[in-house]
């Protein structure tokens, strides 16, 4: 997974991209502080923090479901969840998720928080993950797939499959020699004007395409918008090739351990009300045993 923090979605996902020649830091963003819960110590992070008062979140302008600027992706929701238990205000750093991201917002120390980094990457520090989800097969209910669940299911070979070009699942479409009926959609995008997924979806719709397989966030949301006209089924049964689901947690800067301790506690004890969020984005939720994570397993655990 080497280099997939610095561009984050380019390895795991749809990428939130902008051509390098775009790419400009953006003005940070405050909000006012919520005061619904009690706030813990901060003297202890003073050092760690660039302003223990204010929870600085980096993140990408343009990439929902994950964040934009109008404070819309799931993302921005659970940082104004983590002000509110820490007592904070909330401001953002915003910048492109490309090449440059983590050096020019976290390791620059204009921010203190990735909400969202994927685990096992050295270019930040990651904290302990607060969900996990996989690549998935988005594609029409009642179409003659239903029942698929693997990237090698014989089906496929007479299906046109939409695929974003460089990604892991592309390396199973290989294996599996179906490349010459995939649809390759841009990997780097600029996200200010254009998106993949979207592309996808809409050419899943018009017929152009059989199947699609995209990043979980990216499936669910989009598919959550068509009001059921399209099927999310996570990809958890290929072997042979690349990790297909995944682990996230938050990233801090790597010395910076005693503000991934309290991020961990936040974690820990709001797990529950994390994961409702998630869920009413859309997002395909996975628990260590592959078993979908919603609303009604939330409710009956103790």
């Amino acid at each position: 997974m080497r280099h997939a923090a610095e561009r984050r979605w380019q390895t795991f996902a749809l990428p939130a991209l902008a051509l390098a020649a775009l790419i400009m830091p953006g003005a940070a963003f405050a909000q006012q502080p919520s005061r619904d819960s009690p706030g813990r110590d901060s003297t202890e992070l003073s050092i760690e923090l660039v302003d223990p008062k204010v929870l600085r979140v980096c993140a990408d302008p343009h990439n929902l479901p994950f964040s934009n600027e109008k404070l819309e992706g799931f993302e921005n929701k659970l940082a104004e969840l983590f002000a509110r238990k820490l007592d904070k205000s909330l401001a953002y750093t915003w910048f492109p998720q490309a090449t440059g991201f983590v050096r020019q917002t976290l390791g620059s120390h204009r921010c203190d928080v990735i909400m969202g980094f994927p685990q096992g990457d050295d270019l930040v520090q990651s904290t302990n993950p607060y969900y996990r989800t996989a690549y998935a097969f988005i594609f029409k209910p009642g179409s003659d797939l239903e029942g698929i669940d693997t990237l090698s299911d014989e089906r496929l070979k007479t299906k046109r499959i939409g695929i974003v070009a460089g990604t892991p699942a592309a390396t199973y479409l290989a294996i599996n020699g179906l490349l010459a009926r995939a649809k390759p959609y841009a990997l780097m995008v600029d996200t200010r004007v254009d998106s993949s997924a979207e592309a996808m979806i809409r050419d899943l719709k018009s017929g152009e395409i059989d199947v699609g397989i995209l990043w979980g966030p990216m499936a669910g949301y989009y598919a959550r918008a068509e009001n059921g006209t399209i099927r999310v089924v996570p990809l958890l049964k290929d072997s042979g090739g690349p990790q297909l689901s995944y682990r996230i947690g938050m990233g801090v800067r790597g010395g910076d351990q005693n503000w991934k301790r309290q991020l961990n506690r936040l974690i820990q004890e709001n797990q529950p009300e994390i994961s409702r969020i998630l869920i009413g984005f859309g997002i395909p939720l996975l628990d260590e045993k592959d078993q979908p994570i919603t609303e009604e397993s939330l409710t009956k655990k103790p």
